[in-house]
């Protein structure tokens, strides 16, 4: 008994799922075209219809172990579908509704940044990749940023840059410059006269030590001449003592010997050079060298 009453009840079940379905509209189908389609309500419902399509499909994609070929059929159909939702906005915006394509999702790269839509053709909103067909191969190059190269820049481009202000023909317009600068030149100043004044003072000294110099050097010289006749006279006996001795013994020299008037001037240059070490001072000598190179004095 319990078994026909399952059956009845089966049937019975049957029977009103079939009348259910008769009581039913036929299942409407999407419209191949857009432009068809001349109800504002229908066409934003087949465009609800695209996107939860997209959203199925998206989340399927997300899946890496799928395989290249399928992860590549299912990108191709997410912007089929992409490309057929622009379609259905284009058609709601000539029907008078929002322009949902003005708030449309940006494409991003593998780290979260938006990244322009490859579009070739620049017609429609471009093919994109999503989900793990970002990393198939020949994909992830289109996502890397080339690198930087920067450009060296010519020498137009620098002389192209260049102005008075470059050579400082405009530092002194707004008056910063002689505020700033005005103190410290005077003090180069100051210091350039207190040196040019401790200078022409050293040259007078010298000038005047020069002179007293000159007074003394008369006085040695007379000394001195006094000195070389006697030394002259002295000399003159011993080589004529010499030339007595060598005439007694005379003998061939083989070298080159110097004559009588070179020793005598070599033997007045040696009395002359005691004298003077005798009678002045190195320091007296060295005012006098110094004092004489400031009066451009060569004698």
């Amino acid at each position: 008994m319990a078994r026909n009453e399952e059956k009845a009840q089966s049937m019975l079940n049957r029977f009103i799922a079939l009348k259910a379905e008769e009581k039913k509209k036929p299942k409407e189908r999407r419209p191949f075209l857009a432009s068809e389609c001349r109800d504002l309500a229908e066409a934003d419902k087949w465009r609800q219809q695209i996107m939860r399509e997209i959203g199925r499909k998206v989340a399927e994609i997300q899946n890496e172990g799928l395989g290249e070929h399928r992860l590549r059929d299912l990108n191709d159909e997410i912007n089929k579908l992409i490309r057929e939702k622009s379609h259905w906005e284009r058609r709601i915006v000539e029907l008078g509704g929002p322009n949902y394509a003005k708030h449309s999702a940006k494409m991003t790269d593998l780290e979260g940044n938006i990244v322009d839509v490859p579009n070739p053709s620049g017609r429609g909103p471009g093919y994109r990749y999503f989900g793990a067909a970002k990393k198939l191969p020949g994909v992830r190059e289109l996502f890397e940023k080339p690198p930087e190269l920067r450009k060296r820049r010519t020498r137009y481009d620098i002389y192209k840059r260049i102005d008075a202000s470059y050579y400082g023909y405009r530092d002194e317009e707004d008056g910063v410059l002689g505020r700033v600068e005005g103190p410290a030149e005077a003090k180069m100043r100051a210091e350039a006269e207190e040196e040019w004044r401790r200078v022409e003072e050293i040259r007078r000294e010298a000038r005047r030590g020069a002179k007293e110099v000159v007074s003394v050097g008369a006085a040695a010289r007379e000394v001195l001449f006094e000195e070389e006749e006697d030394v002259v006279e002295e000399e003159r006996r011993e080589m004529e003592e010499k030339e007595r001795k060598d005439k007694e013994r005379e003998f061939i020299v083989h070298v080159p010997l110097p004559d009588e008037k070179e020793i005598e001037r070599m033997v007045v240059e040696r009395k002359k050079m005691e004298l003077l070490s005798k009678y002045a001072s190195e320091g007296l000598l060295e005012e006098q060298s110094e004092a004489k190179n400031l009066l451009n004095i060569h004698r």
